[in-house]
């Protein structure tokens, strides 16, 4: 049962291994209920990263408005 809740910011990792989709595994393996924000979009793999792209501060300004207006975090990791 997730009892707790959590936001993190941070880049998204296509492979997975890292960035927002490791940190909302993580969260989810620990009972933690996980929101995110997405700083950038990497095309990437466990051999390297071939593009990054950044959002918009407005974009990512959007996401955190809709995360604390709704359910609002316990805890915030960023990075």
């Amino acid at each position: 049962m997730i009892k707790h809740t959590a936001l993190t910011i941070a880049g998204s990792d296509s492979s997975g291994g890292a960035g927002i989709q490791a940190d909302l595994k993580t969260m989810l393996a620990c009972g933690v209920f996980g929101m995110s924000a997405i700083t950038a979009i990497t095309a990437q793999n466990t051999t390297g990263v071939k593009s990054i792209m950044q959002v918009t501060p407005d974009i990512l300004s959007d996401q955190l408005d809709m995360v604390f207006t709704d359910i609002y975090p316990e805890a915030v990791k960023v990075g």
